[in-house]
C-alpha cells in the first residue's frame, strides 16, 4: 500500500432537538396543507430547538460528544474543530469557538465555515487536507444550523422547508486508501440574488427598519433555486464519478443534501443510481442546511459497510455545490 496520508471517517455524531414541527401544525400557521407540502418537498415534519438563549453550538456540543463517545476518545484530543454554518450563534466569536468550550475541547482550535448548505461538504474538504498534511491527527468537521432561528413563519414559502439539526464527523489520517478521496467543489457569487438574508451584515446593519421589514429572515425565489440545485448537484456528482472511472454500480450510497426530493431524484437518476441506494431522511427533518449531509451518515452509520464507495452532493446559497467521494472506513 502507498504511504500518501487520506483522511478516514473513523466516527460519526449527531443531534436532532427533540421538538416536532409537522405539516399539520404548519397548516394551522399559513395558508398550505399537508398534501401540498408531502407531494412538492417530501417533507412530513421538521426539528425546532426550543428553549431560551439556544443557539446552534447547544448541538455542535453533543452532536461532537457523541462522537467522542462512540470513537472512545476524550474532546481533548481534538486538535482542530470547523463548524459549517450560516446561523452561528453571534456574528463573532465563531460557533465553533463556543462549542469547543461546551465540550471541553481546550487544545483545539476552531472556527466557522460559511456555505449555506454545501457547508459540510466545504469543511469535510477543508479538514480533510488538514490531515492530508500530516500535521493534525484528529479534526472534527460538523454541520450544523438553527434556521428556525431566520426563518419567517408567516412566509409559506420557506417555512415549510426548513429544521434544525447538526451532525459531525471525525476525520483522522488512513494510508489503506479509506476516506475522503476526491471533491468537486464550486461557488458563483451572482446566485445571490435568488438566495440570501438581506440584512444582519455590514451591507445592510440591523436598524429598527429592517427589522420591521423582515429582512433578517431567509429569502429564496424558489423557481431559479431549484433550476440551478438540479443542474448543479447532478452535473457535479456525475463528474465526480467520470473524473474516478466509476459508474452508478460502484456506488453503494448517494448522500444528498435534503433540499426537495425532487432534487435527489434527479441527482440519483442522472447518476444512474436506484432510490435504494438513496440517503433519504429529509420527510422526519426537512431541510436542516449544513447538518443534512452528516445527519444521513449518522442514520445509516449500521449500515455502512467498509470498503462502500459513498458520494455526497449539495447545492445551497452562494450559489456553493460540490460532490464528494468517501471510501467508508469501518
Amino acid at each position: 500500500m502507498s504511504n500518501k496520508i487520506t483522511a478516514a471517517i473513523t466516527a460519526v455524531g449527531g443531534f436532532v432537538p427533540p421538538d416536532k414541527l409537522t405539516n399539520f401544525d404548519l397548516e394551522k400557521m399559513v395558508e398550505t396543507n399537508d398534501e401540498w407540502i408531502r407531494t412538492r418537498t417530501g417533507i412530513e415534519e421538521r426539528r425546532i430547538l426550543k428553549g431560551e438563549g439556544l443557539a446552534t453550538s447547544d448541538m455542535v456540543a453533543p452532536a461532537v460528544l457523541d462522537l467522542c463517545r462512540k470513537r472512545g476518545i476524550d474532546p481533548l484530543e481534538i486538535d482542530c474543530l470547523i463548524v459549517g454554518t450560516v446561523t452561528p450563534d453571534m456574528v463573532f466569536p465563531a460557533t465553533a469557538n463556543i462549542a469547543c468550550d461546551k465540550i471541553g475541547a481546550k487544545n483545539a482550535w476552531s472556527f466557522d465555515v460559511s456555505a449555506a448548505c454545501s457547508g459540510f461538504l466545504y469543511t469535510l474538504t477543508l479538514g480533510a487536507s488538514l490531515i492530508e498534511s500530516g500535521r493534525y491527527k484528529k479534526v472534527v468537521v460538523c454541520g450544523a444550523d438553527k434556521m428556525s432561528a431566520i426563518v419567517d413563519y408567516s412566509d409559506r414559502a420557506t417555512c415549510i422547508i426548513f429544521g434544525d439539526g447538526a451532525g459531525a464527523v471525525l476525520l483522522e489520517p488512513n494510508t489503506e486508501g479509506y476516506g475522503v478521496l476526491d471533491s468537486i467543489l464550486r461557488s458563483d457569487g451572482s446566485g445571490c440574488q435568488y438566495l440570501h438574508m438581506k440584512a444582519g451584515g455590514s451591507k445592510n446593519p440591523a436598524t429598527v427598519e429592517t427589522v420591521m421589514a423582515k429582512e433578517h429572515f431567509v429569502y429564496q425565489e424558489g423557481q431559479a433555486v431549484f433550476k440551478f440545485a438540479v443542474k448543479g448537484m447532478a452535473d457535479v456528482s456525475a463528474e465526480l464519478l467520470e473524473r474516478n472511472n466509476l459508474t452508478g454500480d460502484d456506488i453503494a450510497w448517494l448522500v444528498p443534501h435534503q433540499a426537495n426530493k425532487r432534487i435527489i431524484d434527479a441527482t440519483a437518476h442522472r447518476m444512474g443510481l436506484s432510490p435504494e441506494k438513496v440517503m433519504l431522511n429529509i420527510q422526519r427533518y426537512g431541510n436542516t442546511t449544513a447538518a443534512t449531509i452528516p445527519l444521513c451518515l449518522w442514520e445509516w452509520e449500521n449500515q455502512l459497510k467498509k470498503g462502500d464507495n459513498l458520494v455526497l452532493a449539495a447545492f445551497g446559497g452562494g450559489f456553493t455545490w460540490g460532490a464528494t467521494l468517501v471510501k467508508w472506513a469501518y
